[in-house]
This record gives structure tokens, sequence and C-alpha cells, in this order.
């Protein structure tokens, strides 16, 4: 079993995390070879919000706000442009997962799933709410709702204004599976949602009510660790499209009305799947990243020369896609042909969250806590 597959299984419910540690004697990550003709990668602004722990925080963007927080409970509103802090709160918790926000409110959540609805304008909480298991993916906000996903496969709408529960829908969780952040894909009238056992849905905003099941990928192996096959990362809605990518399974897409499959492609995945008007971008578990024509999942190229460097989810970016590594590498790829475009280090600890866009440039945030915008 090479590292990345170990890396991943690590992240196992914590009765098996142990049996997986990461071994000196398996694949080293690759050298990053320097880039004589790279393009100049520029910091428009750091800052810092505070440390990750052993949970992948992502950054939100709402309007012209970055809102990032972080395992100690701090949660922050800077400036998309310059990153100039507007405000600085602390929840007193321990958070567990990234930040979901829109113009008015700001959510967060812990691992004994706590659910704090801020104040985007001031910062100040607004209510605190629970849910039913650890939350490990950043809630999302919609239509006037605070989506929570926990880990035992449930999806819970609060109110945004009191924190009230409108809906949930859970699926019968699996009794193995990553403990990583599954997300949701919010999108007119729907939020998609990935599941253990591969599985995509998509529900009402409205009620919760069940629109689609699909499969992304069937359980396969021998064993119960072979047939772990979770959704992993945030669906991701483009045109009349969802797609979405499993380890140890399929990256595919769906049609996001009706769910009907329109491709899919055997790779494992640990990120996520990206997407723009043409391309699919994965990065697979050994560290190669792939870049799939939208319409029939066809390969266009695969750049293996970032192996075991344990990437995020590629975020398209125009002509490059960007994507961070396990030692705070940001490397910039052509979207056409693969090739190294440009590299920035940021602080030394690992890009796990996926990149932001913003408006000029990305956002990442570190696992140190660190928050870099950059621009080619």
């Amino acid at each position: 079993m090479n590292v990345a597959r170990r890396a991943a299984l690590a992240l196992l419910v914590p009765a098996l995390a142990g049996c997986f540690g990461t071994s000196s004697s398996g694949p080293k990550p690759a050298a990053l070879a320097p880039l004589p003709q790279a393009q100049e990668m520029r910091v428009l602004w750091s800052a810092s919000v505070g440390s990750a722990g052993e949970f992948t925080f992502t950054p939100a963007l709402a309007g012209e706000a970055v809102y990032a927080a972080a395992r100690g409970g701090t949660v922050a509103r800077l400036d998309a442009a310059d990153g100039r802090e507007r405000w600085r709160v602390s929840v007193a918790a321990r958070l567990s997962g990234g930040v979901g926000a829109d113009a008015d409110t700001v959510a967060v959540a812990t691992d004994d799933g706590a659910v704090f609805a801020l104040d985007a304008r001031t910062g100040k909480q607004r209510w605190r709410a629970r849910v039913s298991s650890e939350v490990l993916a950043a809630p999302r906000i919609a239509a006037g709702l605070v989506l929570v996903k926990s880990a035992d496969s449930r999806i819970q709408a609060l109110d945004a204004a009191d924190g009230k529960r409108r809906w949930a829908y859970q699926r019968p969780p699996a009794s193995l599976r990553l403990r990583a952040p599954q997300g949701m894909a919010a999108h007119e009238d729907l939020v998609y949602a990935g599941f253990s056992g591969g599985k995509l849905v998509a529900l009402a905003l409205e009620g919760g009510a069940l629109r689609w099941e699909a499969t992304v990928s069937d359980p396969k192996g021998a064993t119960e660790l072979e047939r772990v096959t979770d959704v992993v990362g945030d669906p991701v809605v483009v045109g009349r499209e969802v797609c979405a990518a499993a380890f140890q399974g399929r990256v595919a897409c769906f049609d996001a009305q009706n769910g009907n499959l329109v491709w899919a492609r055997d790779i494992s995945s640990v990120s996520g799947v990206g997407a723009d008007a043409r391309y699919a971008f994965v990065a697979d578990e050994r560290g190669a990243v792939h870049a799939l024509d939208r319409t029939n999942g066809r390969s266009l190229w695969k750049q293996d020369r970032l192996a075991h460097r344990q990437l995020s989810r590629p975020l398209p970016l125009g002509e490059q896609i960007a994507v961070g590594d396990l030692e705070g590498y940001v490397h910039l790829l052509a979207r056409e042909s693969g090739a190294f475009v440009a590299r920035a280090a940021t602080d030394g600890s690992p890009v796990r969250a996926a990149p932001l866009a913003l408006a000029r440039g990305f956002l990442v945030q570190t696992q140190a806590g660190g928050l870099y915008a950059l621009a080619p």
C-alpha cells in the first residue's frame, strides 16, 4: 500500500486510525525541480488566523470579505482586496472545519456538534445550536439556511436567523469511512452532497426533499478497507452538470437536474474535483494531476511530477490551475498542457484546503494558519 493511501486511510474513524501511520520506508514526496522559465507569483497579502491542528479549515468569500477560522476558536473577517482585518473574535470552542458565509451570516462548527452563527458585519454571536455529530466540513449558507453536514451522514438545515432546525436528511452511516471533509454545494434551489459508499444526492433547499441520488463509485474489494469509497471534498456545479470524486473510486459528472450519469473515470482522489467550462481537474491519491474533458471524461493531460506530495483539490484560474502540497508550496499549471507555470512557497505547512478564487488571484490557508493571497 503506497504512502498516499496509508495517509488517507489514517483519516478513517479513530478506532482504526493508529493502524495506518506514515512509513519512512514508503515512497518519498517527489523533489521539486527548478523552474528556470517560471512566471513570478506575487503575494498580494498575507495574514495569520491560527493553527488548523489535525483538521482542514477552508476560508470563505462573501462579497468583498474573506472569512477564516482556526482550531482554537478564532474567526476573522478580512478585506479580500488587501487583507485588512475588520474583526477577529473567539467563539470559545474548539472548531473543526472551515467557514460558511454570505453577506449576513458567518457559520462555523465543532467536533462535538456545536454550530455557531455570527453577524457578518460585526462578528457578534447571533446564535448557537447543536447537531447530531462532529462536523468536519464547512457549513454552507443558502436560501436563509445554515446547512451543516455531520459525520453521521446527516445534513441539518438551520434557520440562519435563529438556529432553529428547518429540516434534516440522513443516510445510513457506513461502518468504516474516511475521517475527512465531505462537503456540499448549493446551486439555485438545490444542495448537492456526497456521502460514504460513493453516493451523491441532490436535496431541495425548500424542505429537504430528495430530488435524486446517484452513484459516483461502487464499493469494490474483498476486505472492508478495500471497500471504502467515500465521496471527498465538495461537489462542483458547472453549467448543467455537477461533478464529484471518490476515494478508491471514480470521478464522475451528472446532470444537475435529474442525476443522470454523463461520464465517469476510474481515478481515486482524496481531495476532490475542480472544474471550469471545458475541463475537470483532479489530483489522484498518488499526486498526479489529471485534466479531463468535461463533456465526455476523456483524458487530456496528466502531470505526474508532484508524486506523493498530498495535493489539494485543483482550482481552475483561467489559463492556469492552482494546487497546494504538503510542504506549503503552491503550484500553477498550464490549463491546456499541465506544464509548470509558477511556484510559490508559503509557511512550510501543508496546504490541504482547496484554494479559493478571489477577484484578483486566489487564497490558500495552510495548516499552520497562514492566509496567502497570490496572483501570477
